[in-house]
Parts: C-alpha cells; sequence; structure tokens
C-alpha cells in the first residue's frame, strides 16, 4: 500500500479501512480508504486510469460506509479531480491552489442553517479555540474581543483527539461565559480545524503541517461559517512558541480580509512575563501540579484538572512495573481475568464522572455517580471488577477536594485552602477532615468487622488517616527534585506499594488466602523495603521472584493498588 500511494504521489494515512482493486499477479491497481467520514488515500494506478476502476472502487467504499452508519462523507482530491467526484454526489466544499474538499452529503448544509439560527443584531465576531482546557488565556481573548464587537461566537474545536474530551471543553466554556449575553458558545464540528478540514493541526509538528490544509480550511470558514453567522470579525491570539499556530494566523491575516472578514491578533495573556497556555496547564497535570494548573486556570475549570489529576493517578499505578500480585504493563500478576489493556479501557470509562463527582451537591449524588462509574467500568471490561474500590476511594477525595474549593472559591484564587506557605495546593488537615465527614454522611448499611480489620468504609470514615499520617509523608521522603527518569519514578511507586503492602490489612488478600497468609504478605513488603537499601543491585531481582511468588499463589493486594493510586492522587492537590 505504501509503495502504491508513493508511486502516486500519496502517502499512507491512519485508515479504518483501506480497499483495493488489485491484478491477478497481486498489484494494487486501485485503492482507496476510509477514516470516520473522511475518504482518503484515493489513487489509480498510471497503467490503470483508463479502466474505469474508481466508480466500482468509490461505490464499495461508500457502501461500506453506509454499513457503518456513516452516511455523509467528505473528501481531499486534486482541483483537476472535482469533475470525477462531482459525479457520484460530491460537491465543492473548500479549495486550495493544491486541494479541494468535497462531501457528497448535506452535513455542512445542515450546520450553517443552525449557525443562520444564531445570528444577532449588530456587530459580530468569532474566537475559534479549543480550550484544552480552558484557561484564564482564553477568558481573556474573550474579554478583549468583546471590546471589538457587540457580539461574540465562541466555538470549540469538536475534534475529539484532545486531552480533554470535546464534551468536557465545551461545557468549561459554557460554564464560563453562561452569565455574559453578549458571548454565545456554539457546538463545534467537523468544518473547523478537524481531521476533515487541517488533520495536521494535531500533530503540532510544523514539518508534518500543510499550507494547503490551512488554506482549505480557511476558505470553508470565509465561504461558509462566516456568512452563516454574518460575522466581520475573527480573532485570534497572538502565538509566540507554536510554529505551526502561528503559520495559521499568518495566513488568515493574509487570507480573510479580501474575503470580508477581518482578523484580530490579540497579545496573549501573560503571568509574570510567563505566557498562559494551555500546554503549559498541560505540563504541570503531567508533573502532578494542581496548585500551578490552577493558578493558570479559571474556577470552572478546576473540577476537570482535578478529574485529569484523578485519571493520571489510576495510571501510574497501573503503568508501574513490578507490582507483587497485580496488573502490570507486562504481567497479569494473580489475575486471569484481566490485564492491561482492560485496565487501561477501565479507566478510560470513568474519565467523566470524575469530574461530576467533583461537583456533586451532595454525598447522596455522589453515591448515585459511584453507582454509574461501578457501571460504565462494567460493561467496559465485560463484567471485570477493575476499580470498584478506587471508585469509592478517589470519588470521596474528589468531593472533598470541590468542596474545599468552592468554600473558599469567593476569597481568592485558591488562597484560603492552600497550605502554610501558600505555595502548596489543598491544605492536607481540610482534606483529611472534609473525607471523613463525608464518608460518616454517606447513606449505607451499617459496617461491620471481619476478623478484626478496617474495611474500606471505615478506612474513609477515619479520614484515610494512614494515608496523610505515612503513605505521604513517606512519598514525599523518596523524592528528588527535578527526577525524571522514569525508572526512578516507577521505583518510587514500588517502595510506597510495598509500605502501604506493609500496614494495610487488604481485604483483597484476606479473601483470596485467608488472614493468617495476609500477616505474612504484610510482613514480606516490610522486609522487601528494608532489603532494598541494603542489597540495591539484586533488589529488581528479589522483587521479581516475589511477584512471580503472589501470581502462582493468588495473592492480590488489590486494596493496597488502590490506596496508591489516592496517595498519587492525594500528594497531586496537596503538594
Amino acid at each position: 500500500m505504501e509503495r502504491f500511494l508513493a508511486a502516486n504521489g500519496l502517502r499512507l494515512e491512519e485508515v479504518d479501512l483501506y480497499l483495493a482493486l488489485t491484478s491477478q499477479e497481486g498489484d494494487i491497481l486501485a485503492g482507496a480508504g476510509l477514516k470516520g467520514d473522511v475518504l482518503k488515500c484515493i489513487a489509480v494506478s498510471a497503467d490503470a486510469r483508463e479502466a474505469g476502476l474508481t466508480a466500482p472502487l468509490l461505490s464499495r467504499l461508500i457502501r461500506e460506509a453506509s454499513l457503518r452508519g456513516i452516511h455523509n462523507l467528505k473528501l481531499f482530491t486534486k482541483p483537476e479531480n472535482e469533475a470525477v467526484f462531482s459525479s457520484f454526489g460530491f460537491r465543492l466544499l473548500a479549495q486550495a491552489p493544491l486541494a479541494i474538499l468535497m462531501e457528497n452529503g448535506g452535513g455542512l448544509e445542515a450546520y450553517c442553517a443552525c449557525l443562520r439560527a444564531q445570528r444577532v443584531r449588530g456587530t459580530a465576531g468569532v474566537v475559534v479555540m479549543n480550550a484544552n482546557p480552558l484557561t484564564l488565556g482564553h477568558q481573556y481573548l474573550v474579554e478583549q474581543a468583546l471590546r471589538q464587537v457587540d457580539h461574540l461566537f465562541v466555538i470549540p474545536v469538536r475534534e475529539d483527539v484532545s486531552r480533554f474530551s470535546y464534551t468536557e471543553r465545551l461545557t468549561m466554556l459554557q460554564t464560563a461565559f453562561a452569565s455574559q449575553p453578549r458571548v454565545t458558545v456554539l457546538e463545534g464540528s467537523a468544518y473547523q480545524i478537524s481531521s476533515a478540514t487541517f488533520p495536521t493541526y494535531f500533530m503540532k509538528n510544523f514539518s508534518d503541517a500543510s499550507v494547503t490544509q490551512m488554506q482549505l480550511d480557511l476558505d470553508l470558514f470565509a465561504r461558509h461559517i462566516a456568512p452563516a453567522l454574518q460575522v466581520g470579525m475573527r480573532f485570534v491570539g497572538s502565538e509566540p512558541s507554536d510554529p505551526l499556530t502561528a503559520r495559521y494566523n499568518d495566513l488568515m491575516a493574509e487570507k480573510l480580509p479580501g474575503r470580508g472578514v477581518g482578523v484580530t491578533v490579540i497579545p496573549r495573556l501573560a503571568r509574570a512575563d510567563v505566557f498562559v497556555s494551555a500546554s503549559s496547564v498541560r505540563n504541570a497535570l503531567d508533573r502532578g501540579f494542581f496548585r500551578e494548573a490552577s493558578l493558570l486556570t479559571p474556577a470552572v475549570t478546576h473540577p476537570y484538572l482535578l478529574a485529569d489529576l484523578a485519571g493520571r493517578a489510576l495510571a501510574l499505578e497501573l503503568e508501574t512495573p513490578l507490582k507483587p500480585g497485580l496488573v502490570c504493563p507486562d504481567a497479569v500478576g494473580a489475575h486471569a481475568d484481566m490485564d492491561f489493556a482492560l485496565m487501561r479501557k477501565a479507566i478510560a470509562a470513568l474519565r467523566p464522572f470524575w469530574s461530576r463527582m467533583v461537583t456533586a451537591d451532595g454525598p447522596e449524588t455522589l453515591r448515585q455517580l459511584g453507582l454509574e462509574a461501578e457501571k460504565a467500568m462494567m460493561e467496559a471490561t465485560g463484567g471485570v471488577n477493575t476499580h470498584r474500590g478506587a471508585i469509592f476511594a478517589l470519588g470521596l477525595a474528589l468531593f472533598a477536594a470541590g468542596r474545599i474549593l468552592q468554600m473558599h472559591e469567593n476569597e481568592g484564587v485558591m488562597q484560603s485552602c492552600l497550605g502554610e506557605n501558600a505555595q502548596t495546593g489543598i491544605d492536607k488537615r481540610l482534606l483529611m477532615s472534609e473525607i471523613q465527614k463525608t464518608a460518616l454522611s454517606l447513606d449505607s448499611q451499617a459496617v461491620c468487622r471481619r476478623e478484626g480489620v478496617k474495611s474500606a468504609r471505615e478506612m474513609a470514615e477515619g479520614g484515610y488517616a494512614e494515608l496523610f499520617q505515612d503513605w505521604l509523608p513517606y512519598l514525599s521522603s523518596l523524592k528528588v527534585q527535578g527526577v525524571s527518569d522514569a525508572k526512578e519514578k516507577a521505583g518510587r511507586l514500588q517502595r510506597v506499594l510495598l509500605r502501604i503492602m506493609s500496614s494495610l490489612d487488604d481485604t483483597c488478600v484476606i479473601k483470596r488466602v485467608g488472614k493468617e497468609r495476609a500477616q505474612e504478605v504484610k510482613r514480606e513488603a516490610a522486609q522487601m523495603l528494608q532489603s532494598e537499601s541494603q542489597e540495591r543491585d539484586g533488589w529488581n531481582g528479589r522483587l521479581q521472584e516475589m511477584c512471580d511468588r503472589y501470581a502462582r499463589e493468588g495473592i492480590s493486594p488489590g486494596g493496597a493498588a488502590d490506596m496508591l493510586s489516592l496517595t498519587v492522587f492525594v500528594d497531586s492537590i496537596t503538594q
């Protein structure tokens, strides 16, 4: 396929399906691919272009798309091929010197009809933004734009390949500007900065970017979107660091004014000589710094920051290798019913619930969300319980963090809920207290102690005291400023897991192998930690032996894994 496409001046791109017509010798004569609702990689070999192969190939691909529920297809092609594809019902949407964009359904017309219904009196402008996530810089851009027009339309990028989902980004924008009557947040579409109009935008690599695709995106906007909304101005933020976006802004300023749409570039907001950007927020989240990310974002974004950090905590636990009895990237531990890929599916299924838990209006709503999250997890895993304990523990912590932020949202940017030196995140004592109060107020059946050990519910009612008094300080003691080595980070989490295993009465272990063996597991974890400082060279081998042995015995410290995720999450929002 790659050789065939290269011979026809194309490169193989990601597709869901690729169909080819071949000769008896197996040589590809014609081929076409489908990615979502976009036809791509369409080519006919030079010696077969008079054989009429395009018609049966396209007909078959259109039929395949229809079977997948896709009835509105788009395609890129060269301008000289417009007549060929017009004969198959495709019509021109946008054009550039080297390519055109076509569609065979009424998707764009339907979207433009929705836009026309949103028209306003007076001067109107538009901002197209990804808001991944919404930052103070995005808010500043909107505020500055409003000074120059009577009404502003904000269109979020719909393409769902960003860290924060389209639904999350749309909700952030709608919430942020709900009280501003001069701002309308519109639904995004496949007709602004999408894989259909501008696929290289998401690559963030200027060498892969195509000026032609930028021109197509801008032509479609000037030809259809701007007239539908009757907007005369498009606003963008300045781009000091990303060459791709900077080039797009330059082309916008070059192309749109001649089409009746003015372009205003608004200088990007800076804090302490540092530009506020969504990439800076994502970088802070990658490092587990809620405090840093929160200072660059409005309050409406904070629940989604917390949700992202909850997902990060689960992912870090899962990705840590050499965890005795637990699922790792290259081992299933003591589990025959789950593996790394299944656990990742479960984590993705839980993502939409975390932000809702932050903003839940009370413990009962939180409980209902927990049940919904559990149902979504089970559907994603085919009925395998991968994270029930984590849903309970992280849900409590998320709700408690949300309560704290809500209590102090009118007292400055998190100042009242910060640690003593105002350089840390949410105050640990406040968080522990809120978790305890929430757990105690949950309506459930009375908890009875089994075999003299605390249940998950009782640990929560104690505010996860051991986490705050032991596991969290231990994690902090292991940290080295500036360490970025993945192996070192993994080793840190391995040691925290062993620390938790050495002190936690893990009901998951007790249920599998009994209380007596569970006590031995605690002692073995403590001994393993002690041996780490004495036998560094052979420690990984000893840990591997422990992993193999627990896998054979069916020992799975799932409760410790949940507490590791919780510890990582609490660390990220309190440090």
